[in-house]
């Protein structure tokens, strides 16, 4: 509930845990085992910033937060929990809701082009090598640097096939680039296709500033992104939070400490955005965290314990609650003292021991206070919902999106012949050069041989000729005369040198 200026999240006997709304960007984290209620406290959370003015985009990966978008019903749960907590103020009510499917079916298409993605993202998708990603970030430079737009996966891997076939002539400006990456790139992607990424990719880009919207009565929309398919993927599901994160941090502008946030990002199974993660890149995110909440930006991270978010995040979250959790191995009691060591102590209880202990429903909390430190730990029971428990169904779901100013917005793909309409038109034009360059070989070598072979008939004809002449010249009378000659005087000179002999030796 919002009361007072105040995000009311939860109650004791003695005293109530507020969120002030100027500390809300100071970010937030959300754990519990499975079934104790963090579906719940997120409903709350959500309404409350809704009905306060704040924009906010949650993931639903179970698919049970549709029912914000229908005013809630009295039940005997609800109606006890009322009495209970003495919410004199409490009003069921329905809130502004978008939703959004990167499959398309159950919410607003959400695209983005590949190149927008970029490649560190896209390499966490692919789960590249750093090696493999350094390769990748040269396809990108080379898309950029000779103005390729690269709007789908077929783009990339047209642009990834033409680089590889012509690498020696990009080694020496860009860097090495193996085939053996390469081919794990494009077997990634083709990976990637089958999860249903191609819906992803593509044009029309998703407006960020379409999730911080308000309506005429000035609640911020609850932006509901349907994931149950998505997470059947977490490596899409991950990557794809971590490009709205960095979307975010890039895009908007800087805005000080204000009076509330622009917009409130509930990040469900946040374990997955950090499994494996190399340092690196830990680095980078976690310096957006740092540094997103003066862009006016409030982060919620919700898992099942605390140990799953890395100590260098879990630091940046100051706003907590814990419902409970489970210890039966020695990792899991790990766990819970993590947990219990995160607070600050309370003199009237054992965190340890009331966080094995809580009731669904039941949080230990401790929020910021005016001064933006935090409060100790206290022990209090979640709000109900003001919107209705459970699913919506499909019916209503595809009103509420018909409805929308948005409809009709992003459901139409785009299909741009770009980066893989260039890159084939200039493999078919070197395809067609070397056609030519063959043809004009074959040319070549054709007149090359049709000279031999008139030069090979020419010296044929010409000794033929020579012999024919020859043969006439001897059968000619001439000849015969002339060889009589030749042939008397040959006898005559003969018989001269043997006289001339003979007398020598019988002087």
């Amino acid at each position: 509930m919002y009361l007072n200026g105040k995000i009311l999240v939860g109650k004791n006997k003695e005293s109530d845990a507020n969120i002030i709304l100027s500390q809300a960007n100071r970010h937030g984290l959300i754990t519990g085992a499975s079934g104790t209620g963090k579906t719940t406290t997120v409903k709350v959370l959500a309404e409350s910033f809704s009905r306060a003015g704040v924009p906010v985009f949650v993931s639903d990966v179970k698919g049970d937060l549709s029912g914000c978008a229908k005013k809630g019903e009295a039940s005997e749960g609800i109606i006890k929990r009322i009495q209970d907590l003495e919410l004199s103020e409490f009003d069921y009510h329905e809130f502004p809701t978008r939703f959004w499917d990167l499959y398309q079916n159950h919410g607003h298409a959400i695209r983005v082009s590949i190149y927008d993605v970029g490649a560190s993202i896209l390499a966490m998708m692919l789960g590249l090598s750093e090696a493999q990603e350094g390769v990748l970030n040269i396809i990108y430079r080379i898309a950029h640097d000779e103005e390729k737009k690269i709007y789908e996966i077929s783009d990339l891997r047209m642009l990834l096939q033409y680089v590889g076939e012509h690498r020696s002539e990009y080694t020496l400006k860009y860097g090495n680039i193996t085939t053996q990456s390469i081919g794990v790139i494009q077997r990634s992607l083709l990976a990637l296709e089958d999860q249903g990424a191609d819906n992803f990719f593509g044009l029309p880009s998703f407006d960020i500033n379409d999730f911080l919207k308000t309506n005429t009565d000035g609640y911020g929309y609850i932006n509901i992104l349907h994931a149950v398919e998505l997470f059947n993927s977490p490596d899409l599901y991950s990557a794809f939070l971590l490009y709205l994160l960095t979307k975010l941090y890039n895009d908007m502008p800087e805005v000080g400490d204000l009076d509330k946030p622009k917009v409130v990002f509930f990040f469900d199974e946040a374990h997955l955005l950090f499994n494996n993660m190399p340092d690196y890149r830990l680095k980078y995110i976690t310096q957006i965290v740092k540094l997103i909440r003066s862009k006016g930006i409030g982060l919620y991270f919700i898992s099942q314990a605390p140990s799953d978010i890395p100590n260098e995040i879990l630091s940046q979250l100051s706003n907590r609650i814990q419902h409970a959790l489970r210890a039966y191995t020695s990792s899991e009691q790990k766990s819970v003292k993590v947990a219990a060591d995160s607070f600050r102590v309370n003199p009237e209880f054992k965190t340890y021991d009331e966080i094995l202990n809580l009731k669904t429903g039941e949080a230990l909390v401790s929020f910021l206070n005016v001064s933006g430190e935090p409060e100790i730990v206290n022990k209090v029971t979640i709000l109900p919902p003001e919107s209705m428990m459970g699913v919506i169904g499909e019916i209503e779901r595809t009103r509420i999106i018909n409805n929308s100013e948005l409809c009709g917005k992003y459901e139409e793909k785009i299909i741009k012949e770009d980066a893989a309409h260039l890159v084939l038109q200039k493999i078919n034009e070197e395809e067609q050069q070397k056609k030519e360059e063959l043809e004009r070989q074959k040319e070549e070598q054709k007149a090359l041989l049709e000279k031999q072979k008139e030069e090979a008939r020419i010296k044929r004809e010409e000794e033929k000729k020579k012999k024919e002449d020859e043969k006439k010249l001897k059968s000619s009378v001439g000849y015969k005369l002339g060889k009589k000659v030749v042939n008397k005087t040959v006898d005559k000179a003969i018989n001269k040198g043997l006289n001339s002999i003979m007398k020598n030796l019988f002087k």
